[in-house]
């Protein structure tokens, strides 16, 4: 009985953790770098168009990435596919000076990045959307990024 209950709260923290988190997904580039041809897509749902949104680009890259920055061009469509937004999007992964690594580290040579999109965002109406990535940067293949994904969240202080 002790570690049934013991389980059961591990299990409501977990799940109680991120309550501002919409939709959440990351895609694992398996051959550790990123192809100009690729596209990952994304797709989520909104059921609350009073709801203010912020949006972010999840990015994990290695050691062996050759450039400080990335530059990233985001699609959003509606369910239509009617496009609603583009915009290139950059971010510095290591220092330019010094090519320290930024972000988070939560494994050997491995760094997390969170760029944002958008903040503040009201989607028009509910229903699906998608969002879709295009590295755009000077080579066709990008190595060392090992994924890519998206995070839709609850803005703060909209409700």
């Amino acid at each position: 009985m002790r570690s049934f209950l013991s389980f059961t709260v591990i299990i409501a923290m977990c799940f109680s953790c991120d309550e501002q988190r919409v939709y959440e997904k990351n895609e694992d580039l398996e051959s550790r770098y990123w192809l100009v041809s690729e596209k990952p897509a994304f797709d989520f749902e909104i059921r609350d168009s009073l709801q203010s949104y912020n949006l972010y680009c999840n990015v994990r890259n290695s050691l062996e990435y050759p450039f400080a920055r990335i530059f990233i061009t985001y699609y959003l469509h509606d369910s239509t596919g009617a496009q609603m937004d583009k915009h290139m999007v950059s971010q510095l992964l290591f220092d330019e000076k010094t090519g320290e690594p930024f972000g988070e580290s939560g494994l050997g040579d491995l760094y997390d990045h969170r760029i944002a999109l958008r903040r503040n965002y009201k989607f028009p109406r509910t229903g699906k959307y998608t969002v879709t990535y295009e590295q755009f940067m000077r080579k066709d293949t990008l190595a060392g990024i090992l994924a890519v994904g998206l995070r839709v969240e609850k803005a703060s202080g909209s409700d």
